[in-house]
């Protein structure tokens, strides 16, 4: 357990340098994300950095709760480190307070040296104006739907065309009775099998997830995918069906989860 003050930010080491920065990203985004609603996650690939990333909750609720529930959870073969940040992120501090400049912003740069910038000073404060152009963008988009808790997914239009489709193009019918087998429907299409197994592998008894393209559009005429996913038993299948059946993937996506 983290000695040091509870923070809403979590930092979180150890974790695997060897994982692509958005998909490390994306995939403790979808894993913390069940704990409470979040304001950003900030992974580095920097040389002082790797194996470290920051997330930010919106509240302390959410931030204890991941905390005690991820602490030593392998995530990429790897036991993950948690303990609370030891400051507040510049997410946070913007949501307490929309007047908030960020130390590293050009505007303190230049009251504390307002002689003209040369070239290499221009190219930092371009950097740093589209990150923080960036961070805002998704503390708005978090702040634009309080309908329910959203895992936050790179749109990728080109993943559709790497998924199999199913070999016969039957759907299998719902069924009412618990079943160790799950059928997830309404996925969007940057949905992929590692995705949706960082949801389920949190849940006792989970054994594995295929997700294919669906033969049907959704209601709302868009592609969509599905997915079947196992459990040990009808049991263990019925806990992890009751938490995410109306899981918000990503806006106007909402997960149904069903036994077949």
């Amino acid at each position: 357990m983290s000695s040091t003050q509870p923070n809403t930010t979590l930092y979180i080491k150890n974790l695997n340098d060897k994982v692509k920065k958005e998909e490390l990203r994306a995939q403790l985004h979808a894993l913390f994300t069940t704990y409470g609603r979040i304001l950003d996650v900030v992974a580095l690939k920097g040389p002082k950095m790797k194996g470290q990333a920051f997330v930010v909750f919106t509240d302390l609720a959410g931030a204890t709760a991941a905390l005690r529930g991820c602490e030593g959870m392998v995530f990429y073969d790897k036991p993950m480190h948690i303990e609370y940040a030891k400051t507040k992120s510049y997410a946070t501090l913007r949501r307490e307070d929309p007047g908030f400049v960020p130390p590293t912003s050009i505007h303190v740069k230049n009251a504390q040296n307002p002689r003209a910038l040369n070239g290499s000073e221009k190219r930092q404060r371009d950097d740093r104006m589209d990150e923080d152009e960036r961070e805002s963008k998704r503390e708005k988009a978090d702040n634009s739907d309080d309908d329910g808790e959203e895992m936050e997914i790179e749109d990728d239009e080109d993943v559709a065309a790497k998924q199999p489709t199913p070999s016969n193009g039957q759907v299998p019918a719902a069924q009412q009775h618990p079943s160790a087998r799950l059928m997830c429907v309404n996925l969007p299409q940057e949905v992929t099998d590692d995705v949706l197994s960082v949801l389920f592998q949190q849940y006792q008894g989970y054994h594995s997830v295929q997700v294919v393209p669906s033969p049907t559009p959704n209601a709302a005429g868009q592609r969509a995918k599905l997915a079947y996913v196992t459990f040990e038993s009808p049991d263990l299948a019925s806990v992890a069906k009751e938490a995410l059946d109306g899981f918000t993937l990503k806006k106007g996506w909402v997960m149904s989860v069903s036994y077949i």
